[in-house]
């Protein structure tokens, strides 16, 4: 069966809280959703705000190969107007070839809010589709609340289709606008719709009580040909029915084709690139695309995959872009280490049980001491590096002093002196910055730079400290965790102390050692490579 994928974060995802595209956000989405193989992009409300009256003038410029660019909007006010009605004569003027109408299907909303009777209110439905239709304009009518009208009143809502439907209506999309509608329901709504009406059926769901996308998936089952949704899930509320799920769920595991020619493997990217411009954290436990969708840290789960992935992991990861994890923690077994150690390219000797066994008790102990190297895989391939390789440590403290000062006519600063030392040779520097912190950091790079100019490049991305629940009071440990990048990667560290500063100097360290590792390794391939 062919579904239609038609995706509304440019309209529907903008009304999700702290979510606002400028007019060039959703004119580069449109062109990212074109090219990734989306079926029908819902714009905007051309009726609602000069953004999508603008983005509508411009979009006519993009060179879309693929998808359908649909406005979006209400019916008419009042019966007899549509002609003359604002919001229909600024959809005809966004010059779109399919225009969605909604309209209501609950009774309710008619009884306490419109103040219209059901005839009315139907013709209403009817004469704004016809006068769309009328313009040469493919007609998808969304009937709001649907699941919740057709419960209430089945008879109403069946009329509001059936008067869009004799207004030239192409698809009716069943909403369950306010998302409390459970899997079962939708299923058997949509099945006894299906039975009545020829006209071709979608649905749009919310994810109120957490079901959108199952709703969504239930209402295909039973017969739709068309699912909305928006990338990552978000919207109004809780947000809608979340695409990357549901896509991957539709042609890899119920045998369903799109219009477009999407390509899986690149899902992922896809998603993760969408929340860029959202300027959105992506969301790390998201089904099929999340970071986390494909880690492993059990030990059990670890030495089962190591065997066959598919004991643990419904698809391949790399079927829809995304990447396997081992984590290492205090629930690591032989096998994580085993893992990690091969997916470094470190090569065992033959006491190799004997060492993945003392490093598995290693990190447990490390674990219990309040470390967290599954969010710091840098700080672990440190260590890895020092059991299993050759490692060496690039430069040595040999002194720090952290102090802070204010005056009353100044905001606090903060000065670091550090004496390092590398290859015998001994540099003592000293730097200032906002916080301790970026006083350490800049005075470490500023040592370091004469010997490895590459360090001026790292930068400290992204700082968190954790104080960690003890009896210890304000003596309490404190968990650090620092993320760099040198521009074309980045990299994730830790330390821990009972002292703030101590436990941020060691990721710090880390840090930086580890990019002097990387650089070195680099080197010695390059080098290999070569000689071959």
């Amino acid at each position: 069966m062919q579904v239609d994928v038609f995706d509304t974060t440019l309209r529907d995802g903008t009304q999700g809280e702290g979510i606002s595209l400028s007019v060039a956000d959703k004119l580069h989405l449109a062109e990212m959703m074109d090219a990734f193989g989306i079926d029908l992009i819902e714009g905007g409300w051309p009726g609602s705000n000069p953004r999508d009256v603008e983005f509508f003038a411009q979009v006519r410029r993009l060179n879309l190969t693929h998808a359908t660019l649909c406005s979006f909007g209400s019916t008419a006010r009042k019966p007899g107007r549509s002609a003359e009605d604002p919001n229909l004569l600024a959809l005809l003027a966004s010059e779109t070839s399919t225009v969605v109408l909604f309209g209501k299907t609950w009774r309710f909303h008619l009884q306490a809010g419109l103040g219209l009777s059901e005839e009315v209110y139907a013709e209403i439905i009817r004469e704004s589709v016809a006068f769309i239709a009328g313009e040469g304009r493919r007609v998808i009518f969304d009937a709001e609340h649907f699941f919740d009208g057709y419960s209430d009143d089945r008879e109403f809502a069946l009329a509001m289709l059936k008067a869009a439907v004799d207004g030239g209506a192409d698809t009716l999309v069943l909403c369950d606008t306010n998302g409390g509608s459970l899997p079962q329901d939708v299923a058997r709504i949509v099945h006894e719709v299906k039975a009545l009406l020829d006209t071709p059926l979608g649905i749009h769901a919310h994810n109120d009580g957490g079901l959108a996308v199952a709703n969504s998936l239930m209402a295909v089952q039973a017969g739709a040909t068309h699912v909305q949704g928006t990338i990552s899930g978000v919207g109004e509320r809780c947000g809608n029915a979340n695409l990357t799920t549901i896509l991957p769920t539709l042609l890899l595991k119920m045998g369903c084709k799109t219009g477009g020619d999407i390509d899986l493997t690149r899902l992922t990217e896809f998603s993760r690139e969408v929340s860029e411009v959202l300027n959105m954290q992506p969301d790390s436990w998201a089904p099929y695309v999340g970071k986390s969708a494909f880690a492993h840290k059990g030990g059990v789960h670890v030495n089962a995959i190591m065997k066959n992935a598919a004991l643990y992991e419904h698809i391949k990861p790399e079927t829809v872009g995304n990447i396997r994890r081992v984590l290492i923690s205090d629930l690591s077994g032989k096998s994580n280490i085993d893992y990690k150690a091969r997916e470094l390219g470190f090569k065992f000797s033959n006491n190799k049980d004997g060492k993945s066994r003392e490093l598995a008790q290693w990190v447990k102990n490390m674990a219990y001491n309040s470390y967290q190297f599954d969010g710091a895989e840098a700080s672990f391939e440190l260590v890895i590096q020092e059991q299993f390789g050759d490692y060496k440590s690039y430069f040595e403290l040999a002194g720090i002093d952290v102090h802070i000062y204010s005056t009353k006519d100044t905001l606090p600063r903060a000065v670091a002196t550090l004496k390092v030392e590398v290859d015998g040779q001994t540099e003592h520097t000293a730097a200032e910055g906002v916080g301790p912190v970026q006083a350490m950091d800049m005075a470490l790079r500023k040592a370091l730079v004469r010997f490895f100019p590459s360090v001026a490049q790292v930068k400290l991305v992204d700082y968190k400290a954790r104080v960690l629940a003890g009896s210890g009071g304000i003596s309490s440990k404190v968990r650090v965790l620092i993320t760099s990048s040198d521009g074309q990667r980045s990299w994730s560290t830790v330390g821990v102390s009972e002292n703030i500063i101590e436990a941020s100097w060691l990721a710090l360290r880390d840090s930086l050692s580890y990019h002097l590792y990387i650089l070195e390794t680099a080197k010695v391939s390059q080098l290999e490579e070569h000689r071959l």
